[in-house]
């Protein structure tokens, strides 16, 4: 993420304004509900780790939300490397969440519609680089059809002004996810008044809570909760 100084004060009236969001159809292919395990898990990648940790830590059913990096090796999986854009990682989310309350594809409507712009490949707001592309990171084959199945429905539906350009990657060793550091989770929640923070990640907590009201829960789930 782009480096700010801070010069004081909350998130300003326009600053909600900043993060435009997309009113979305769920998916027409999802989870048959009803068969899943009690956890199940994605991988995401969209710009900052810390708006995207945020907006699922908000939502209903998702157990933890964790900043890390994906795409890479591990002895490159460090912040101070990655923002080189040459270690093959994007700054991605972990999330575990209880399918009997979210579905995956619940969650990839979450993150087409609020939690980034899925028709920029390599920027953000205003952080650009392969490590802020736009990239699911699926761990099966019921994953990858899921999320291709949506990208087309979206396409097909003109929902965005251009095409969904977000990568689907297969995710697999050695290109695991690993976290990031400490101080980078729970970022967004433990410094609401970081100039970044207010003008990029709050308006997407505040759109899913307008866009999706019935995914949205107040309090977020918190890795240092653990």
């Amino acid at each position: 993420m782009a480096a700010w100084v801070y010069v004081g004060g909350g998130m300003s009236s326009s600053s909600a304004a900043t993060e435009a969001a997309v009113r979305l159809p769920a998916p027409a292919f999802d989870a048959p509900a009803g068969t899943q395990a009690t956890r199940e898990t994605a991988v995401l990648a969209g710009g900052c780790f810390w708006g995207v940790q945020a907006v699922f830590q908000h939502t209903q059913g998702v157990l933890n939300a964790v900043s890390g990096y994906a795409g890479g090796d591990k002895a490159t999986a460090h912040y101070s490397m990655i923002g080189s854009g040459r270690t093959g990682h994007a700054e991605a989310v972990h999330i575990t969440y209880d399918p009997k309350l979210v579905s995956y594809g619940k969650l990839l409507q979450i993150y087409f519609s609020v939690a980034h712009d899925p028709t920029q490949l390599n920027r953000q707001g205003p952080d650009s680089g392969t490590q802020y592309r736009s990239a699911i990171f699926y761990q099966d084959a019921h994953q990858k059809q899921v999320a291709e199945r949506y990208i087309a429905q979206l396409d097909a539906a003109k929902v965005f002004p251009r095409k969904v350009v977000t990568q689907l990657t297969p995710l697999a060793a050695p290109l695991a996810f690993y976290p990031a550091e400490d101080y980078h989770q729970d970022y967004a929640t433990r410094n609401p008044r970081q100039p970044y923070i207010a003008r990029f990640d709050r308006p997407k907590i505040a759109n899913l809570q307008t866009m999706l009201p019935e995914l949205y829960r107040d309090k977020p789930v918190l890795v240092t909760a653990k």
